[in-house]
């Protein structure tokens, strides 16, 4: 019954928050799953995650840029993603290769081809079979970040944030039956129950009979 679901965004967003959410509700009904972010959640991840976000000595290139954040995803996918889905396991995961094509490619103008090709030697071609985009305006999703120290890429100027958006979006548009775009503006709550009702309906199509999982469709928060 393994799924791969992963959670993208601009800057609050709130994905954070919605991935939490979905793993309390998947543990509620007994449902094993592991959470996992990018980049990090493994000790190497974690350690270029400081590079990445927050090293403010390192002048780091667009294209290091891209093989540091690749390097950390095939960390996350030996270590714990792939042995999570052989286990038959839910893996959320907040942010994965989309969010390069959107930041590297439509945001630092990394040609969008060569970011794919070395997605796929970096992952298998293994892709999400679902996908969560939140949504959001620039100016509302760091209104949301006031008081907090903003990391590199945070620090970048408005224009770099919107071809980020026009990416995502663009990306969603290409592959909708995998996309699930939400109003990232909407209640917590009301996202919560739109993203549970797609969740729900994929996992009801996974399981063998419904004794299993039971009552997931009709499950509420």
């Amino acid at each position: 019954m393994s799924l791969f679901i992963t959670f993208e965004g601009g800057e609050g967003s709130g994905k954070s928050l919605q991935t939490r959410a979905l793993r309390r509700k998947l543990n509620r009904l007994g449902v094993p799953v592991v959470l996992v972010h990018e980049p990090g959640s493994t000790a190497l991840g974690e350690r270029l995650t400081r590079l990445l976000k927050w090293g403010k000595s390192t002048d780091i290139s667009p294209l290091t840029e891209l093989m540091l954040f690749n390097a950390s995803r095939v960390q996350l996918l030996d270590e714990i993603i792939r042995p999570a889905l052989k286990a038959g396991k839910i893996v959320i995961c907040d942010r994965y290769t989309d969010s390069t094509i959107a930041y590297q490619g439509y945001g630092r103008k990394i040609d969008i081809d060569t970011i794919k090709n070395i997605d796929d030697i970096a992952t298998g071609a293994l892709k999400p079979d679902l996908t969560v985009l939140l949504d959001i305006p620039i100016s509302e999703g760091f209104a949301r970040k006031t008081g907090q120290e903003p990391d590199r890429f945070e620090k970048e100027a408005q224009a770099f944030h919107q071809r980020v958006r026009k990416g995502y979006l663009k990306l969603a548009a290409g592959e909708p039956q995998r996309w699930l775009v939400i109003d990232a503006r909407l209640s917590k709550e009301k996202i919560k129950q739109i993203i549970w009702e797609k969740v729900s309906d994929l996992l009801t199509k996974r399981i063998e009979s419904a004794d299993k999982v039971p009552n997931l469709r009709l499950s509420r928060w």
